[in-house]
């Protein structure tokens, strides 16, 4: 398995507290994890909040042991080698503080470098890259307490491969960024992983980036690999099925999911409120089902405003595995 950056074989990972009338809880944030990852590839894990990832992350970056199993970095155990893991490895997290604001750009990018023991030439060098491709050049001198948040966040990305790493997780690397900043920072992801031919892990809340980098996705719940495939194979596994966008208005859709989803045909649905109407996304095992799907609307008062199909996304994929969308989660777990 030479060919392996990345391997895990039955980790688990418990955490253990004492509420306040003093009596222990354990939860499993990790419950046997199997993931392989090969070398050069941008491989991307996916999951719900307090699904296990950032736990994954941990162990993999030699931050946290493993309670049971085994896994394994460049064919280094993260437990015995982690000291020559280290200087392979590099992590960028979305939205982290990074770096001194009394330092400009340069001055940061210097530092973290000299960590790692780079050479003053091969620091400038990619610095002036690492600038360039992210479109911050012009702010090199500028104090990073005077950066705005986008700024900052480019800044701290650039981190992450200022010592050109073997392996590079990017944990929510475009969370908080605009539009053309977060483009910027997927170009790079991109460009990088194929012209080094090194190894990219990415967590992402945003399905369409995975669909658009990612070679393989992981999906992770409740601790355990659920899937694992390209991101084409994953929507095929939809084929069968059809999938429809209702947009309503006229009731709360407390009222009506739950008629929804005792319609036969009805696999999934879930909904998006919105300001004035509502979203009701559906995957049905039977095309039929939009009849009474939409009598039981008119039922409940919910006037229809829109209807299409559509072919099966990535986040349709997810919602039949996990039950719930990415969209749907708001605040982050320990775990």
């Amino acid at each position: 398995m030479t060919d392996l950056a990345i391997r895990a074989e039955q980790v688990t990972r418990t955490y253990k507290y004492r509420t306040i009338k003093r009596e222990l809880k354990v939860v499993e944030a990790l419950a046997g994890v199997d993931l392989q990852v090969k070398r050069g590839e941008l491989f991307g894990l996916l999951g719900p909040n307090g699904a296990g990832k950032t736990t994954l992350i941990k162990i993999l970056t030699t931050l946290l042991a493993p309670s049971s199993g085994r896994a394994w970095v460049e064919g280094l155990d993260v437990v015995r080698d982690y000291q020559k893991i280290r200087p392979l490895i590099n992590m960028v997290a979305g939205g982290e503080n990074t770096g001194y604001g009394l330092l400009t750009v340069r001055e940061n990018l210097w530092m973290f470098a000299q960590f790692y023991g780079l050479d003053s030439k091969t620091t400038r060098v990619r610095t002036d890259e690492l600038l360039k491709m992210l479109n911050i050049s012009d702010q090199a001198n500028t104090k990073v307490s005077h950066l705005s948040t986008g700024m900052r966040q480019k800044m701290n990305f650039a981190r992450g491969f200022i010592t050109d790493p073997q392996i590079v997780f990017l944990d929510e690397p475009t969370l908080g960024l605009d539009v053309s900043a977060a483009r910027d920072v997927r170009r790079y992801i991109k460009e990088w992983t194929t012209r080094t031919g090194k190894t990219t892990l990415l967590t992402t809340h945003y399905m369409a980036e995975a669909d658009e980098l990612c070679d393989r996705i992981a999906i992770i719940n409740k601790g355990r690999i659920i899937a694992c495939d390209t991101p084409n194979a994953l929507k095929r596994q939809l084929q069968s099925e059809s999938v429809f966008e209702l947009r309503v208005a006229g009731a709360e859709p407390a009222a009506y999911s739950a008629q929804i989803g005792k319609v036969a045909g009805v696999q999934k649905v879930t909904t998006a409120l919105h300001d004035g109407y509502t979203d009701v996304n559906l995957i049905l095992n039977q095309e039929t089902a939009i009849g009474p799907i939409v009598s039981t609307l008119s039922g409940e008062g919910a006037s229809i405003l829109n209807l299409s199909k559509r072919e099966p996304t990535l986040e349709d994929v997810f919602v039949m595995l996990v039950g719930r969308g990415l969209a749907e989660d708001t605040n982050e777990s320990p775990s």
